[in-house]
């Protein structure tokens, strides 16, 4: 916890506290605005699910995460080239983990933020109620397909730098929209990992087509279709996590710092 406290620190009048607590309420709003300019009917809540999760996944989650990765590393480099890191008492793998678990601490928090404040707004400005348990179920299965992502960015940040980390953020958001968020990538969306958090996330958005007067559930998941997604995310997620954490943990043990005009 002492170290995780003292990567927390580092982050004190940088901007990855503004990412993590001030954009999400900003998209929040952006969104509330939207369908106050729109107008309010029926379709409103299927329709503000299927915005808020899309434009969170294929845009936010994947420039984010670059932005944040590559953030927290760049400042150890700013501080002496990495030399009061790689010269600390601390374990290295202690430094990893704490730097990792910071990231994912602050993408959830950045997630439910941004639900809570799309929830409360839509309730306050606009008398809409939205289904809490969708919404906060779809917003973890979100978080839960961007995690691979932040073991992966932040050891690529380490590798390369800021730069990189962005790059493949930009990259990531490409193939989340092409492939994440439409057909195209019905057949191979669980081999690309910036895909599984738009999968993952839009799955409980089913379940807002089930109203009361329906005698049977709709097709797609009465058909067992969402729990067969939910299941293959799930485990690509977690197989591509445990590979990334562990490489990247391993190499940064042996790890010697970047030039500085790498």
């Amino acid at each position: 916890m002492r170290i995780l406290y003292a990567e927390w620190l580092k982050t004190k009048r940088t901007a990855i506290r503004l990412l993590a607590f001030c954009m999400p309420v900003v998209y929040a709003a952006l969104i509330i605005g939207y369908f106050a300019l729109r107008g309010i009917d029926k379709n409103t809540q299927t329709l503000v699910f299927q915005g808020f999760f899309e434009v969170w996944t294929v845009c936010v989650i994947p420039l984010s995460i670059g932005i944040l990765s590559g953030l927290i590393v760049h400042q150890e480099e700013l501080a002496g080239n990495f030399n009061g890191l790689l010269s600390s008492n601390v374990s290295r793998y202690g430094l990893y983990g704490a730097k990792f678990i910071l990231l994912v601490l602050t993408l959830t928090a950045n997630t439910l933020i941004a639900t809570v404040a799309l929830g409360v707004g839509l309730d306050v400005f606009l008398g809409v109620s939205i289904g809490w348990p969708i919404y906060i179920a779809a917003s973890i299965l979100a978080i839960i397909g961007a995690v691979p992502l932040l073991a992966l960015h932040l050891w690529a940040s380490f590798r390369w730098g800021m730069g990189a980390s962005i790059g493949i953020g930009i990259g990531g958001l490409l193939m989340a929209a092409l492939l994440g968020a439409t057909s195209l990538g019905d057949k191979i969306w669980q081999f690309i990992p910036w895909t599984w958090p738009v999968r993952l996330g839009i799955l409980p958005g089913a379940y807002l087509q089930f109203t009361e007067d329906m005698q049977y559930p709709p097709e797609v998941i009465s058909s067992g279709f969402v729990l067969k997604q939910l299941a293959m995310g799930f485990t690509v997620s977690t197989l591509c996590l445990v590979a990334a954490l562990i490489g990247g943990i391993v190499w940064f043990n042996r790890w010697e710092g970047r030039k500085s005009y790498d």
